[in-house]
């Protein structure tokens, strides 16, 4: 075979399929930490919804409602698998307006509100592909729609390509909610803290549950935090200021319990939609943490502190660079970096005929 495609090749004759009979997805591949990221450069439908006055939140609930089948076929398997993650990019209309770009998150569950990893993958994609008309030296800021509001990207260029590591500013980011008790069945009354960073966790250390975020099993931390996530779900109502579609919980992060300050990292792994783990330290998790940390008086504006990814060893830092309000809330601005790398463009064909043309997922 393989001889047989080089014969194709230099004959000037394409690889098959010749005619694909459905749909033709290409894409930009890359990582942020281990993270994957899947963009979608350009969604038909999306710019068209966007084009007739949708804002991103709406335009969010629509490609839900209408363009799921491409979620599905880009982010399951075989196509993807049980980690990936996708953004939809929105270059125009009402959904991207003031900004470089717009951008809808894409899990193996749903649709998020705010990514961190895509942001700073993000930030490179938008110099590399254009969408920035004049980049500056020797750092361009990216201005970026998410469903949860405007963030911004500040991405080093240095007149031909973009490079790392990639920093972001938040939305206002704060404590929902500190030393709350929770009853988890089977693990008994745990204290979490929940934090919003553009979407909600809820954080407590692997050690109230037994574990250790740095050596017990994955499986068992991603048992555990799952149980977190559904208990605190049933337990407390969560708030968000602006948008009531922006008001639930995305998943769990376990701690190594070091939240007062210091030089050394602390590590965590997060655990967010339907059990999916997280491979980079988690770029809205880390904005989140911050807030808390800063709102139990942990940590000063500007202190600088390093979060390590529990199943990558990947780094990003993150400091609180502003005070603010947010509705009712005492609020901050997080700045979050972090290094995000292309591993390489991709075309995806989908055949009517395939029974499992839009992917499948299981555990």
């Amino acid at each position: 075979p393989a001889a047989g495609a080089q014969g194709a090749m230099a004959a000037g004759g394409r690889l098959p399929p010749h005619s694909p009979s459905g749909l033709v997805l290409q894409t930009v591949e890359m990582h942020t930490g281990g993270e994957p990221l899947r963009i979608i450069p350009r969604l038909e439908a999306a710019e068209e919804a966007a084009a007739g006055g949708l804002s991103l939140l709406s335009l969010r609930r629509e490609v839900a409602a209408t363009q799921d089948h491409v979620r599905r076929a880009l982010v399951h398997e075989p196509r993807g698998h049980a980690g990936m993650y996708g953004a939809v990019v929105v270059c125009g209309g009402a959904a991207a307006a003031g900004a470089h770009l717009a951008a809808l998150f894409l899990h193996g569950a749903g649709y998020s509100a705010m990514c961190g990893h895509a942001v700073l993958a993000l930030g490179r994609f938008a110099l590399d592909y254009g969408l920035v008309a004049t980049p500056s030296r020797p750092e361009t800021a990216v201005r970026l729609r998410c469903p949860c509001g405007p963030v911004t990207a500040f991405v080093p260029w240095d007149g031909r390509c973009s490079g790392n590591p990639v920093r972001f500013h938040s939305v206002p980011a704060f404590a929902a909610a500190t030393d709350l008790s929770i009853d988890v069945p089977g693990q008994g009354r745990v204290v979490v803290d929940i934090g919003y960073g553009g979407t909600f966790y809820a954080f407590l250390s692997a050690q109230q549950l037994g574990l250790d975020v740095c050596s017990s099993k994955t499986r068992d931390l991603v048992s555990a935090a799952s149980a977190v996530t559904e208990a605190v779900k049933e337990q407390f109502k969560l708030h968000h200021p602006e948008s009531e579609d922006l008001a639930f919980l995305y998943g769990t992060i376990l701690t190594d319990g070091k939240d007062a300050f210091s030089e050394e990292p602390t590590t965590n792994i997060c655990v967010f939609a339907d059990e999916q783990v997280d491979r980079s330290p988690t770029g809205s998790g880390v904005t989140a943490r911050i807030a808390l940390q800063y709102h139990k008086g942990l940590i000063q504006l500007n202190q600088s502190r390093t979060f390590r990814s529990s199943t990558t060893g990947s780094l990003f830092t993150g400091k609180a660079v502003q005070a603010t309000k947010f509705g009712d809330y005492k609020a901050v601005i997080v700045e979050v970096s972090g290094e995000a790398f292309y591993t390489g463009t991709a075309t995806f064909t989908v055949e009517e005929e395939d029974p499992l043309k839009y992917g499948f997922s299981f555990k």
